[in-house]
């Protein structure tokens, strides 16, 4: 009977010798290896956009496209505000030219008054054959009773009218000549202003010409006293 204990063998724990691998180790660096050529779905796959594209453009294009509406409006707004802003506001229409219309009926009416009379010219008649009346009342000669009586009232009716003519006619040029002066309207004078305007100028003229016969007796004399049968 064998009495001797059997050898139990044990794994050999001896470092391998220089340039050999332990076969261990050899499976465990295999093993990272190809873990590393494994991707990981999370981290390692490149990420998708969420977005859906369009088949007819970019992204880019799609945001473009959907502002594009906004600037279409907003440029219509500025054209509206540009059509308002250039369209005439009725009371600026309405307020444009008053001045020189009334300055125009003005010199119309200056010039139908010189042609007419005033009472103006009445009154200061009637003056003048007042004091003439008290200078020949002490006695006088009939060419002087009708000069400082009847020539006198005459010579100042006159002299009236034509005062009225000439500010008629200055008013009339003053509105026909006012836009040439100071600064431009952007509207041009309205038509009717310049045809009262012109008519005041004529009637100025006018009234002008026949006071200054009137003055000068160039139109009629004043009448003389006959000489006395017998005298």
């Amino acid at each position: 009977m064998n009495t001797t204990p059997s050898k139990t063998t044990t794994p050999s724990t001896t470092t391998p010798p220089a340039g050999t691998t332990d076969p261990a180790d050899a499976v465990t660096e295999e093993a990272t290896a190809q873990d590393s050529l494994v991707k990981d779905p999370a981290t390692d796959s490149p990420a998708k956009d969420p977005a859906p594209k369009d088949t007819t453009g970019t992204p880019s294009d799609a945001a473009d496209s959907g502002t594009a509406p906004d600037d279409l409006a907003g440029q219509s707004d500025d054209d509206d505000d540009d059509d308002d802003a250039l369209e005439p506001v009725p009371f600026d229409e309405a307020r444009h030219g008053v001045g020189a219309g009334a300055a125009a009926v003005v010199s119309a009416a200056l010039g139908v008054v010189a042609l007419t009379g005033a009472w103006t010219g009445r009154v200061a008649a009637e003056r003048e054959t007042l004091i003439g009346q008290i200078q020949t009342s002490g006695g006088g000669s009939a060419a002087q009773q009708i000069s400082e009586i009847y020539g006198d009232a005459w010579h100042t009716t006159a002299l009236v009218n034509g005062v009225f003519a000439v500010l008629a006619l200055l008013v009339g040029v003053f509105v026909l000549v006012r836009p040439a002066f100071g600064a431009p309207s952007e509207r041009p004078q309205p038509t009717w202003v310049r045809a009262v305007a012109l008519a005041g100028v004529a009637l100025g003229v006018l009234g002008v010409l026949i006071s200054a016969g009137m003055y000068f007796d160039l139109f009629v004399s004043l009448p003389t006293a006959g000489v006395p049968a017998g005298g």
